[in-house]
């Protein structure tokens, strides 16, 4: 018996216990979803590189050989005639050839300037993910949460219910009572162990979830805090404003409108001309046959070019153009939409924060009038005032009195974030 509460007492203490702000970081850290969105970070910093701007000349170069085997019969003007068979004559050359637009209508800054957008609305993407994963998180930790206080209240509720055993046992041994209390008595015993054996399970469930949204990074023996503190200063027209000001949505909209809006500058960008510049360094050998007055010719040098290219009509362009002006007023819309969703989620919010913490207020009221009943009837029931059913009865109204306050409790915390979430304060917040 010792051995085993030792052994208990020691795999208690060998727990690992994941506060909220630890469970924060491993999130951060190691959830693949908040991964993902960071590489998605990266791919669109790659792209803002001077090298994808098209401000930079391209360079290539060429080479190549050609061999020709041929019968030829040459006339000349002299009227001499020549007849080969299986002529011979080969040609190489190589070059390097350069190309740089000076002028494309202010396409390549409008290009820049979208690329630059896109890395910025990918940081707002990576930052929704996190404050998604995060309140996920939250559901999850305070679903665990409320589990791990239920089985406790349940694990009180069966010492009651094996010290009522005990009395009972001790009345009907010395005839105070009849085996009926001992028979209720046990009965209670294993509908309250059946309920520790449920929670217990619920319990493993409820952290195989947590432990997945923090990317399994955890042993199943870890344990939770369940401990909460209420931000009781809350501001709301503060938090609405930052609502207003800081959701990750309403930001999102405003960059895809400065997204459609350079989408309406490219497309206009085409009506004017490109102006380019050609370079090119070459050389070039043919070895002629010998029906060629000329047996070999080389040619090394330079040559450039400026070149004008000025699309003056083409219908698709048109239509283009003001299909881009179209999908610009749509995300205007969209954006007020947007912007009315969000007050109204905050005000919704808002009054289910003041509700659920209202309730929760409540319930620990409740709590001390059962806890009282609940002495009242026990002093009685050792006097032999009350009987085992009335006795079983204030029992669980404690107990189902404990389990409304644990979930009034981790509902109220939960709905304290979701504020915090709508008004864009959630990352800011010490868990």
């Amino acid at each position: 018996m010792w051995i085993a509460f030792v052994f208990s007492l020691t795999a208690t203490q060998a727990q690992e216990i994941l506060t909220q702000n630890k469970a924060v970081s491993l999130a951060l850290e190691h959830n693949y979803g908040i991964q993902v969105e960071q590489n998605n970070v990266a791919i669109s910093e790659n792209n803002t590189t001077i090298l994808n701007t098209g401000y930079l000349p391209t360079l290539t170069a060429n080479a190549g050989a050609n061999y020709n085997l041929n019968d030829t019969e040459a006339v000349f003007t002299s009227g001499t005639v020549t007849t080969l068979t299986g002529a011979k004559s080969s040609s190489y050359n190589a070059s390097l050839n350069l190309n740089y637009i000076l002028f494309d209508g202010l396409g390549r800054e409008y290009n820049y300037k979208k690329i630059q957008e896109e890395y910025q609305l990918s940081e707002l993407q990576a930052r929704e993910t996190i404050e998604n994963t995060v309140i996920q998180l939250f559901s999850v930790y305070y679903n665990v949460a409320q589990i791990k206080e239920n089985k406790k209240s349940f694990e009180q509720s069966l010492a009651i219910s094996k010290d009522r055993l005990k009395r009972a046992e001790y009345q009907f041994d010395y005839g105070q009572n009849t085996k009926l209390g001992v028979l209720n008595a046990s009965v209670d015993i294993n509908n309250d162990s059946i309920q520790i054996l449920n929670t217990q399970m619920e319990l493993k469930n409820a952290k195989r979830n947590l432990n997945l949204v923090l990317g399994n990074v955890l042993s199943e023996s870890f344990d939770i805090n369940t401990d909460v503190h209420f931000i009781l200063e809350l501001d709301k027209p503060a938090l609405l404003a930052k609502a207003k000001e800081k959701n990750v949505a309403l930001l999102k909209a405003e960059k895809n409108i400065a997204l459609k809006e350079l989408d309406v500058k490219l497309v206009t960008s085409e009506f004017l001309p490109t102006i380019g510049l050609t370079g090119s360094y070459g050389w070039n050998k043919n070895n002629n046959n010998a029906a060629s007055p000329v047996l070999t010719s080389t040619n090394i040098g330079l040559s450039g070019g400026l070149n004008l290219t000025w699309n003056l009509f083409e219908g698709k362009s048109f239509v283009a153009a003001k299909n881009k002006k179209l999908a610009l007023q749509n995300e205007k819309l969209l954006q007020k939409n947007i912007l009315n969703e969000i007050e109204r989620d905050f005000n919704n919010a808002w009054d289910n924060y003041q509700n659920k913490y209202t309730v929760y207020q409540i319930q620990e009221e409740t709590i001390k009038t059962a806890q009282n009943n609940f002495d009242r009837t026990n002093e009685k029931f050792k006097l032999g005032q009350v009987n085992s059913i009335e006795f079983r009865q204030a029992q669980l109204n404690l107990l189902n009195a404990e389990l409304t306050r644990n979930q009034a409790k981790f509902q109220a915390k939960y709905a304290e974030l979701e504020v915090l979430y709508i008004s864009g304060d959630l990352l800011n917040q010490n868990f």
